[in-house]
């Protein structure tokens, strides 16, 4: 390992699983979820492309999120399963500065879709009669957009970074896929600074999000609380629930692991945390807004009738 270490510029990472029958029962759990995962993704833009009674803003947004869904789990799951059947745990130095670019490109684009969808209910509770202006087509196209191209810009300035620091010869990084805290622990040089702007990043990125997201709702339960119709709060409280489940499942371990110091985050932690925000998250999504959510569930019924009777 130590000559390997020496001369070659490809990385190892350690990975999720010890290499026991404990081990190879969870990457089979791990590579469950992943399907499942795809599965229910993947149904879910099906539905609300097929189903035009959820071609509205909200529905637009949440397609949007099982699609960004999709490409997170994917750009992990599948490169641990390949370390593990192949026996190797090397990873190029290109392709690692790759996963990391795609995978920071799609943690913030989900961070800033979730906050939207947070935007698009406090308008549609609150200001119901201004919501097809507030939310038009051209709004939520600009809102996809503008994500995308903020993430990816946010991404680049992290890759490069990466692709220009100096590293030591161990090319070890103890965790499960190419994140970027992992990778400049390697560094041989002080990487203070660069600690500072992901704090900084991460500030920006998740907390005023999730600041700006428990703001919304909180003016959300207000005006639902003051709802004449028992129907219509019900309705509200199950639609905020649920995207409240989602955000916190998503936000609370991204932002307890990068907001630490380097000092404070012992790699074990790191890894279990990662889990919940890249493996659980994009699996959990659709559950929770198709079980929990009677348009959807409504929605699945229509177009499982419309395919039989297309059979028959």
């Amino acid at each position: 390992m130590e000559n390997y270490n020496q001369m070659s510029t490809d990385f190892i990472l350690l990975g999720l699983f010890p290499p026991s029958i404990i081990g190879l029962f969870l990457f089979i759990l791990i590579v469950f979820i992943f399907l499942m995962a795809l599965i229910g993704n993947l149904s879910m833009i099906l539905l609300i492309f097929l189903d035009t009674h959820l071609h509205t803003p909200m529905y637009f947004l949440l397609s949007q999120l099982s699609l960004i869904d999709l490409n997170y789990i994917s750009t992990i799951v599948p490169k641990m399963a390949s370390h593990l059947l192949n026996g190797s745990k090397s990873v190029s130095f290109t392709g690692c500065v790759i996963q990391s670019f795609f995978f920071t490109t799609l943690a913030v684009v989900e961070a800033l879709l979730l906050t939207s969808m947070a935007y698009d209910r406090y308008i549609a509770i609150c200001f119901p009669l201004h919501y097809f202006i507030h939310m038009s087509k051209r709004v939520c196209v600009l809102i996809i957009a503008g994500s995308w191209i903020i993430s990816s810009i946010n991404a680049h300035a992290h890759t490069v970074y990466l692709l220009h620091i100096p590293y030591c010869p161990s090319r070890v990084i103890n965790h499960f896929f190419c994140d970027v805290p992992a990778m400049v622990t390697l560094a041989c040089m002080d990487t203070w600074v660069y600690e500072g702007t992901v704090f900084l990043s991460t500030t920006m990125f998740l907390v005023f999000p999730f600041i700006g997201i428990s703001c919304s709702y909180g003016r959300v339960l207000l005006a639902v609380y003051h709802m004449k119709s028992a129907e219509g709060r019900k309705k509200a409280y199950l639609t905020c629930s649920t995207h409240l489940t989602v955000v916190t499942f998503f936000y609370a371990p991204s932002v307890y692991t990068y907001l630490r110091p380097r000092s404070l985050r012992p790699p074990t932690e790191d890894k279990i945390l990662a889990v919940f925000y890249t493996i659980l998250t994009p699996l959990l999504n659709p559950i929770i807004y198709s079980l929990r959510n009677k348009e959807v569930m409504g929605a699945l019924t229509r177009v499982s009738q419309r395919i039989c009777s297309m059979k028959m």
